[in-house]
């Protein structure tokens, strides 16, 4: 009997630009059109803290896997293969979204995915690379990061994010720089981080599929030679950004000050700071980035959290009692993922172990532990 092939979709951007939303707000309209419609993700994550999936198992996806700790495109390639598998087997989805760490290179990850498709016979096909741009800070790290450039020069289209808080020059600016990349690739805007399910899936990306990693392939008007990738990725990559782990445990009713990781949340800069990401217990009410005043139940109760902070912009979504956690945060107060600019980590490893933004409420003092991962 034929195989039907599960098509993949590589979802790509530097940090902070705005895929897993993209993704929560792709999952309702898929499930409006066909309530049946199974979409799994594979998620890689920086650290090893699963923050972003555990968000969206918190939605309608029907299944998530994560590889934590590295990186898809490189060290963690060779897990690609089982965690696709499993999705195959236990969800049977009718595609799968591959979320890349913010730090992955697409070819990379394409040439692998095209790899397994011929060593399966067709139980997948790759409908293409979607990579994101954050309008409103991209001018900054394309200069600085050799990987945003790349992300935005091998896909099949461009999605341009958060772009309404600029104004038209400075996206004028960005499309320019995308421009000075030599690569004719079509772009759409986002609508608050929402784009048509009709414009993302079903792209059939004629650069992704010709990357095979055997040959030059003539993409784009450009020649995509392996060797390349791997040599680039070799010298730049793994150095661009650095990561901490944080973790704050407590007794069984502890929470964190929610005042004191405000003021962290508030004092981050984002030339030094690219990202925060957190499962967290607080006792008091959290409030998002511009809203003056909390939305969050203001009853004195402990409520748990998933916090994402990416270039002073931040939201607090609840996790409800009922969530199954994952183990990389489970019965702990602070599980916390930060992801720094290159030379950041030293001095943001002694402000925390220092500074009193991560504690915990009351007079128990708690036991912090700040580890360099990368």
């Amino acid at each position: 009997m034929a195989v039907t092939p599960i098509p993949i979709t590589i979802v790509t951007g530097f940090l902070g630009s705005g895929k897993t939303t993209l993704l929560l707000n792709l999952t309702p309209q898929l499930r409006a059109a066909n309530p049946n419609y199974r979409l799994a993700l594979l998620k890689n994550e920086f650290g090893d803290v699963a923050i972003d999936s555990q968000l969206a198992s918190s939605s309608a996806v029907s299944g998530v896997q994560e590889l934590l700790n590295g990186c898809i495109c490189c060290n963690l390639v060779g897990q690609l293969s089982t965690a696709l598998a499993e999705l195959r087997r236990d969800v049977n989805p009718d595609r799968i979204v591959i979320e890349t760490s913010g730090s992955a290179f697409p070819a990379t990850l394409a040439i692998e995915v095209n790899r397994l498709i011929r060593e399966t016979g067709g139980h997948y096909a790759l409908d293409g690379v979607i990579s994101v741009i954050d309008v409103e800070n991209w001018k900054g790290y394309d200069d600085t990061s050799y990987t945003a450039r790349i992300q935005a020069r091998y896909t099949d289209l461009i999605i341009f994010n958060k772009w309404e808080a600029c104004d038209e020059r400075r996206f004028d600016e960005c499309l320019d720089r995308v421009g000075d990349l030599e690569a004719d690739i079509p772009w759409v805007k986002s609508d608050k981080g929402r784009v048509p399910a009709g414009v993302i899936l079903g792209i059939d990306g004629g650069l992704a599929q010709a990357l095979t990693g055997e040959e030059p392939t003539a993409a784009n008007g450009h020649n995509h030679d392996s060797h390349d990738h791997g040599h680039d990725h070799a010298h730049d990559h793994q150095s661009e950004v650095e990561v901490l782990s944080v973790t704050l445990s407590g007794a069984a009713d502890a929470a964190v000050s929610a005042t004191k990781l405000m003021a962290l949340l508030n004092a981050a800069p984002k030339d030094e700071v690219y990202r925060i990401k957190a499962v967290v217990t607080t006792s008091s009410v959290v409030r998002n980035s511009g809203e003056d005043e909390p939305t969050m139940p203001a009853a004195p109760s402990r409520h748990r959290y998933i916090l994402n902070w990416a270039f002073g912009r931040w939201t607090f979504t609840s996790l409800s009692p009922d969530t199954a956690e994952h183990a990389s945060s489970r019965q702990t107060v602070l599980r916390m993922t930060m992801i720094l600019a290159r030379y950041e980590s030293a001095k943001w490893k002694k402000k925390l172990e220092t500074g009193g933004f991560v504690e915990l409420d009351g007079d128990e003092k708690g036991e912090l532990l700040v580890t360099r991962m990368s």
